[in-house]
């Protein structure tokens, strides 16, 4: 199992270690990817000078599967984070069980830490699309993929994400400072009284997967937070609206790795076609492959109507839908994923099994809303919401001992 791809050996006991998708200048970043084998950034990414600012060392870099598209890691070209009996788990999560960090930053493109979080037994939240700098990050599926935060408890989550969050000029999609200070530790906010529990989806989880959400609803209501059941149908769109949209962007964010200014060259080429072609072929997994034909299909000019601008029309149903949701209650509680462990074996079965498992982050992720996950199951909250999210977190840590 290969969880360090860079240790930084002198880092303080107040570190924080990086998902392998953060530009670092003084180590390399590879995304988890052949292409990108041995490069170096000139520059840091913006979350790093403010964790610097804030007073935290960088621990070093955590394998991820390649492009952080995959289930958990395990497509990764230097080893999938996979324990010896195959059972898969995240780099970020091993790191932070060896003591060896604070918290992890994670890139959350298609759910991966949140999926982590939940089978790994630690705290995370995904903050709202924008409050948090992506400048620096290797982009992917842009119009949804965030900075998270993972740690061993809520107070951890709340501090390291108090540090990085904030406007950033050099990122179009940053918001203003004064809707970035909201997500901030320490701001006012208002607590979870009542939350909604997404019926469908929970009862397409796992028995395992079941007694932990209703152990998060026993300890919670006996501290006077409401659950009611409602019907999820709209927010079960977005798993398919989400598989489209993300791919349509990857297809077109990794266009640029074509061997020809950085990343992998193949050595076995005679014109500029075949320069493209066996560089992309040779460096580029099966998934990623996978995922490169299908968004390229959607962006067609017979199914980009069809297929890809419906999938931004559901974008806004399923918006539209959290707003009403949010009329009555303060968050959504479902799965952050199906079953409460996933192997080798699993992933072989059923090599698009992450896309299966959007069922389950895609509400957050092609909303923007925030998401915390905790004892195994997710949260999803208002806009600016993640304080809240953090207490009703810090609350079940404190009564699941």
């Amino acid at each position: 199992m290969n969880i360090y791809l860079n240790k930084n050996e002198k880092a303080s006991a107040n570190a924080v270690v990086l998902d392998d998708l953060f530009l670092t200048k003084d180590m390399p970043t590879t995304g988890g990817s052949m292409m990108l084998k041995g490069y170096m950034s000139l520059f840091d990414a913006e979350v790093i000078s403010k964790l610097s600012a804030a007073g935290y060392d960088i621990a070093g870099k955590a394998n991820v599967g390649e492009f952080s598209v995959d289930l958990l890691g395990e497509t990764s070209y230097y080893g999938a984070c996979a324990k010896d009996d195959g059972t898969l788990t995240n780099a970020c999560a091993e790191w932070l069980n060896a003591g060896e960090a604070t918290a992890a930053l994670c890139f959350d493109i298609n759910g991966t830490p949140r999926r982590a979080a939940a089978l790994c037994g630690k705290t995370y939240i995904k903050p709202t699309y924008g409050t948090v700098s992506r400048y620096g990050t290797i982009a992917i599926a842009c119009s949804g993929e965030t900075v998270g935060v993972m740690a061993n408890n809520a107070a951890d989550c709340g501090k390291v994400l108090s540090a990085i969050a904030g406007h950033d000029d050099k990122d179009g999609t940053s918001l203003s400072e004064a809707e970035c200070a909201q997500v901030k530790n320490g701001a006012d906010f208002t607590k979870i009284k009542k939350i909604a529990v997404a019926k469908s989806i929970c009862d397409s989880a796992d028995d395992a997967t079941k007694a932990k959400l209703a152990k998060f609803r026993e300890v919670m209501s006996a501290q006077g937070i409401e659950f009611v059941e409602i019907d999820d149908t709209t927010l079960a769109l977005a798993k398919t609206a989400w598989n489209v949209c993300m791919s349509a962007e990857l297809c077109n964010n990794v266009s640029r790795f074509d061997g020809v200014k950085y990343g992998h060259r193949t050595s076995n080429y005679k014109t500029i076609e075949e320069l493209y072609t066996n560089s992309r072929t040779e460096a580029f997994g099966e998934l990623l492959k996978t995922i490169i034909l299908f968004g390229s299909e959607t962006l067609s000019t017979d199914n980009y109507m069809r297929v890809y601008d419906k999938s931004l029309r559901i974008r806004r149903v399923v918006v539209e839908a959290f707003a009403e949701i949010f009329k009555e209650y303060d968050a959504v509680l479902m799965p952050a994923c199906a079953k409460t462990s996933y192997t080798m074996d699993d992933v072989k079965a059923n090599k698009y099994l992450s896309f299966d498992e959007a069922l389950y982050t895609a509400p957050a992720s092609l909303t923007g809303l925030p998401a915390a996950v905790v004892g195994g199951v997710q949260l999803i909250g208002k806009a600016f919401s993640e304080q809240a999210l953090l207490d009703a977190a810090a609350a079940f840590e404190k009564e699941d001992k």
